[in-house]
């Protein structure tokens, strides 16, 4: 799930947020964004059953976090492009999932 991207006047960056990325798509959201020139601002894994438990690194057991990232760059094309190639990844693994249940 995307969520809207905003700009930041103090900064003058754009930020965009991407939410419950799954732990396998998350190292090639990261190389996207570093190959964007996007900066990460920030990763959480955050609770799926305690909304108060937030973590910024990877708990011990994984299971049961969703994990949330915050992109920022200068230029909206940058996150315009990432949030293209994600989504497009996204419809293409439920394709080839649903393929698989044929």
């Amino acid at each position: 799930m995307l969520t809207d991207k905003k700009y930041n006047k103090d900064t003058q960056y754009y930020c965009s947020e991407f939410k419950n990325i799954s732990k396998e798509l998350l190292p090639w959201l990261e190389n996207l964004a570093w190959e964007c020139r996007c900066k990460i601002d920030k990763k959480e894994w955050k609770s799926k059953y305690n909304n108060y438990v937030i973590y910024d690194y990877e708990p011990f057991c994984s299971d049961g976090f969703e994990i949330n990232l915050t992109l920022s760059s200068r230029q909206n094309e940058y996150l315009n492009f990432v949030r293209y190639l994600y989504e497009e990844k996204l419809q293409k693994i439920g394709y080839l999932k649903a393929c698989l249940t044929l």
